[in-house]
């Protein structure tokens, strides 16, 4: 038997009873748009907008990604990278080629199975109408080999019904302990900000209306509470601070933030050769108490710290907590469709978008591009080459204004993050 997850299904009687199972209904069983969506219906038919979440109209998986079921959104707060499924987004069954769906999981899984990942599964919306059967569930299993469930630390099952629990309670028997031990339920959004700021999340409008519901059925003294709302920034915190801010505060009025040169400094001389740098999560309560410190004005010594991915993970929650993205919302589109410029002026392309940047941004990437060619450059040791590390940053350099990344816009900015790694160089001079 599988040492992570399950045993081929079609050898487990108990199998047979969960096609019998009845979902839970929903009102919108005609599946409506989101607002997200809406807008963008005619730019579908004629081509690829680069505001659109949709993949190109001839891309061989256009007519799975515009349904928006698998979604990325950047990192957790524990460092780790977040696949989001949409259960409500899936169409009827008749009208969806599920062999594809899966296919299209996988591609999307290739992308972040070497580095921690979490799944947050939105439940509400799956009924008898769009579930997809056993034969692909067992077909799902197949396909998902260890090498995806290793370094998958949590599935978030938001939302469920009997249903699900009922499900999984026939699978415990084949779902080997180390893996059940990953599954959460999440009854309400509001406790999923201990996981992910749901902000940075493209959470369905169905799903929002349900959780509300939810919670206007309970008693008012029986009610879950709200995610808090957002503090004022401490007179000497750095995290979701500005970097024109940080850099006014600064005594020597440096481009580059404190919490950037630390680990930066840290990681060149005690991470260059760790494998999987950069892949792997932290301990969340470390994380937070040294976000607390550095909030707080104190200075940190990561050489005091047992674990040497502390300082990656910082790193990359700091740039993924600034305001604004390092690489600036004003670049988006030109970033997002950097793919599409002649390869001969591509290094010219991208070194003009590089250089319009506010001089705190230039320098700030600088400093970071110049160290991770550092670790590129250790890769046979630390498995970590131009490309892994653009799957690892790019989503953390840039997203849209909403915070929400979607799969059409990751590939891009992937692109441009390994280009820039590949030519710094010519880039940087």
């Amino acid at each position: 038997m599988s040492s992570e997850l399950l045993v081929d299904l079609t050898e487990d009687p108990a199998t047979a009873q969960l096609g019998q199972l009845k979902l839970a209904t929903i009102e919108d069983q005609q599946w409506p748009a989101d607002e997200s969506a809406l807008s963008k219906s005619e730019t579908d038919s004629q081509g690829y907008d680069p505001g659109s979440p949709h993949l190109p109209w001839d891309h061989p998986f256009y007519d799975i990604a515009r349904h928006q079921i698998i979604e990325v959104a950047g990192d957790d707060n524990f460092g780790r990278k977040v696949i989001v499924f949409n259960a409500c987004r899936m169409p009827p069954q008749h009208q969806l080629d599920h062999h594809k769906l899966l296919m299209y999981l996988k591609g999307t899984l290739d992308q972040y199975v070497e580095s921690d990942y979490t799944l947050i599964y939105f439940h509400h919306g799956l009924t008898s109408d769009n579930k997809p059967s056993l034969g692909w569930l067992r077909e799902a299993y197949r396909e998902f080999d260890r090498k995806y469930k290793k370094n998958i630390k949590a599935l978030y099952i938001v939302h469920p019904t009997m249903f699900i629990k009922t499900l999984l309670i026939l699978f415990k028997p084949i779902i080997s302990f180390k893996f059940g031990r990953k599954i959460n339920y999440v009854s309400y959004l509001s406790e999923l900000q201990d996981v992910v700021k749901c902000e940075q999340l493209l959470i369905p409008t169905p799903v929002k209306e349900y959780d509300k519901k939810l919670r206007a059925s309970m008693k008012p003294s029986s009610q879950p509470p709200m995610s808090p709302p957002h503090s004022p920034p401490l007179p000497n915190q750095v995290f979701g601070v500005p970097l024109q801010l940080l850099r006014q505060r600064s005594s020597d009025g440096d481009c580059v933030p404190v919490v950037m040169r630390d680990t930066i400094n840290f990681l060149s001389e005690q991470g260059l050769e760790i494998e999987g740098i950069f892949r792997r999560s932290a301990n969340v309560t470390l994380v937070k108490e040294t976000q607390q410190r550095y909030n707080s004005g104190e200075t940190v010594h990561f050489s005091e710290m047992e674990d040497v991915h502390l300082a990656a993970v910082i790193l990359k929650t700091f740039l993924r907590e600034l305001p604004e993205p390092l690489l600036t919302y004003k670049l988006y589109n030109d970033i997002v469709n950097f793919s599409s410029a002649p390869s001969d002026s591509q290094v010219t392309v991208m070194k003009r978008l590089v250089e319009s940047l506010p001089e705190e941004n230039y320098e700030s990437l600088r400093y970071l591009i110049t160290f991770l060619v550092q670790v590129s450059a250790n890769s046979e040791v630390n498995k970590m080459t131009n490309s892994n590390l653009a799957v690892v940053f790019g989503p953390n350099l840039l997203w849209g204004q909403d915070n929400a990344m979607t799969l059409s816009a990751i590939g891009p900015i992937n692109n441009f993050t390994r280009t820039l790694l590949d030519q710094h160089h010519l880039v940087f001079p």
